[in-house]
């Protein structure tokens, strides 16, 4: 290529991405949000756009589209990334746009027996893998990236961050210390799930609903639930006071225990 001339914009912005080590599954939403930017403005520049027109779309992504709320920021949060780490722009008076509504639906969470069932069905490394998302609250990504110097025995604590195991980099083809697959994982639960008779949707994330519901009914306090979970907002926390059923506090009436 000559040197005269830069990248293209996507191909920037995969650059920039690989820079900031970001995971490949982040690499492809963010360039797919990014396209259909360009695309809904006509194929114009995004260098001669601005705020207004990124509202435009999050307006259209949520009255025309019908997405959901995380379906929504994953788009704002491309194209925040696009303009502060590509294209150098600070997008200053952000317009308020329509916030897309939130799913009604409370999460899936196994009963105790059900996550024991469970992993009594998969094999190595997948039954570990079901017990660290069950145990310690691990969103799948998190657990694919785990290293054993991740884990303070001594002081039984996991240190979240980005490690890599042994598998194919799905960037290069190469065989070295990159993430498993999450696909092969998926798989190896839905067959778990089936031969174990659990008559629920259960997907990896469910195992994480399960560790913050589970605490609850132990009687950990919200704020404690949320530090774990890493939550940012204690609303999001709150989710699981609903499942319980327990209202907003968990907290039971003294008739209930007359």
């Amino acid at each position: 290529m000559d040197g005269n001339h830069k990248p293209r914009l996507l191909d920037q912005v995969r650059n920039r991405i690989r820079y900031l080590h970001y995971s490949p599954r982040t690499e492809q939403s963010y360039v797919q949000w990014i396209r259909r930017f360009v695309l809904f403005h006509d194929k114009k520049h995004p260098k001669i756009l601005g705020a207004e027109e990124i509202t435009a779309y999050l307006n259209f992504l949520a009255t025309k589209c019908n997405v959901s709320a995380s379906t929504q920021n994953q788009a704002l949060n491309a194209l925040l990334f696009l303009y502060k780490e590509v294209l150098r722009q600070d997008l200053k008076d952000f317009p308020l746009f329509t916030r897309a509504k939130k799913p009604k639906r409370l999460p899936v969470v196994l009963s105790k027996s059900e996550v024991r069932s469970i992993p009594a069905c998969l094999k190595e490394p997948y039954a570990t893998m079901a017990g660290l998302m069950y145990g310690a609250g691990l969103r799948l990504s998190e657990c694919l990236s785990l290293r054993i110097l991740d884990i303070d025995f001594s002081r039984r604590e996991i240190i979240v961050r980005g490690g890599k195991s042994l598998s194919l980099d799905p960037r290069s083809g190469r065989k070295g210390r990159h993430h498993v697959h999450q696909k092969s994982v998926e798989r190896a639960l839905h067959r778990a799930v089936r031969e174990s008779g659990v008559m629920k949707h259960v997907t990896a994330h469910v195992f994480r609903h399960s560790f913050a519901t589970h605490l609850l009914e132990n009687g950990y306090d919200i704020r404690t639930v949320q530090e774990l979970m890493g939550h940012a907002h204690v609303n999001t926390t709150m989710i699981y006071t609903h499942v319980l059923n327990r209202g907003g506090r968990g907290v039971k009436s003294p008739l209930d225990q007359a």
